[in-house]
């Protein structure tokens, strides 16, 4: 059975702005997804966030043309009600972080990407940075 994870938008921004040095790792977890050997999770916040961030480096169609071609690699997942409610009445210092982390929880996800791994100290699965998942997977 092919292994999902969630991915938290600083690693995509990471591919999608070829920020280095994080860029390497990123584009390999994504070109996994791509072989189909690793199923990637994001939420729908997600795309409101890089749409914002995108937009404010390139133009909006620019920014959704960009947003059309990652969509492919990926599954996205809503944010509900309960997501916010369980994030709102979480530890977490950053919300958005919760958002996405009970975002995963909720949809049985069991590993969370991310490259800010300070903010999820409280987690109950694993949290990896790109490089970490694409080293243990290689």
């Amino acid at each position: 059975m092919t292994k999902k994870i969630f991915v938290d938008t600083d690693v995509v921004f990471d591919l999608l702005a070829k920020r280095e040095p994080f860029y390497e790792y990123a584009a390999r977890l994504f070109t996994n997804a791509d072989k189909q050997e690793v199923i990637i999770c994001v939420s729908s916040l997600c795309f409101g966030n890089l749409n914002y961030i995108l937009s404010k480096q390139k133009t909006a169609i620019e920014a959704r043309k960009i947003l059309s071609r990652f969509k492919v690699l990926v599954k996205v997942l809503p944010v509900d009600d309960k997501v916010i409610e369980l994030a709102l009445n979480s530890d977490f210092g950053d919300f958005e972080d919760a958002i996405q982390y009970y975002c995963a929880i909720e949809h049985g996800i069991n590993i969370l990407v991310t490259r800010n791994l300070k903010d999820f100290k409280h987690a109950r699965i694993p949290v990896l940075t790109a490089e970490e998942f694409v080293k243990q997977n290689e």
